[in-house]
């Protein structure tokens, strides 16, 4: 689009936007595509999400959204591998990213990462060495929020990695951080549903807990941090194929 000037500044809807192609193939057919069940499915649409917004920013082009191509399928086995969002009315991890991006108000602000793929890395082989530790930020007049991720190819567990956030030009002395987490251990039915044993007749009790273990948590409760010249740290640890969302208040 951007090499015909009469329509390079046009609004640009994704109307299809996924990994790959087969919605309604499940792991009984598809052994691999156990991986949108899980945390890779979400770190997979931070980190590629994110990089439409750069790729319309080096092509010069008018990007207003992008739409996940998932489906509803009903009356199916419990986290069978089709790409939806959720499962018998459960939610899985990637909506919880949708709920992320949903938090992030405002205009879009410059964010780096000194471990995040350059954009045409990326287009040429993907990620397929280090992980990808990628970051996306908006602000507006009264917050700032800042999403990071850490992503690869390979759906593989691995040590989780130190990550230093440094958040400037704060218009607040004191400002109020909510850490939410999409991992193992927060925001992810699909692992309380292994825990569980993997069942397919499931118990009201346990349809209610996994209802619960779906929904976007946080790490930790709110905290109160005082910025100094404007400026705050946050140091945490993010697992693989996990995505954080930091949310400061003013």
């Amino acid at each position: 689009m951007a090499s015909y000037p009469k329509i390079k500044n046009i609004p640009i809807v994704i109307g299809e936007s996924d990994p790959e192609g087969c919605a309604a193939c499940g792991m009984a057919t598809n052994p691999s595509n156990a991986y949108r069940n899980g945390t890779m499915y979400s770190s997979y649409t931070a980190a590629s999400f994110a990089r439409k917004y750069l790729l319309s920013d080096f092509s010069g082009v008018n990007l207003m959204g992008a739409v996940s191509w998932s489906f509803e399928f009903e009356n199916q086995p419990w986290f069978y591998g089709f790409r939806d969002l959720a499962t018998n009315g459960v939610d899985k991890p990637v909506l919880n990213v949708f709920r992320m991006f949903g938090k992030m108000t405002g205009q879009r602000i410059s964010a780096t990462s000194d471990r995040m793929y350059p954009l045409k890395t990326v287009l040429d082989s993907s990620i397929r060495s280090k992980t990808d530790i990628g970051v996306l930020a908006s602000r507006d007049s009264r917050s700032a929020s800042v999403m990071i991720w850490n992503y690869h190819d390979d759906d593989e567990q691995g040590s989780p990695e130190l990550i230093k956030l440094s958040i400037n030009h704060l218009p607040a002395k004191i400002v109020t951080v909510i850490h939410y987490r999409i991992d193992n251990e927060h925001s992810n039915a699909y692992e309380l549903w292994k825990k569980m044993g993997s069942p397919q007749q499931l118990t009201a009790i346990q349809i209610t807990e996994l209802e619960k273990a779906g929904r976007l948590q946080t790490l930790g409760k709110a905290v109160k941090l005082f910025s100094k010249n404007g400026s705050v740290i946050i140091n945490t640890s993010l697992p693989r194929q996990a995505v954080s969302l930091v949310k400061l208040n003013w």
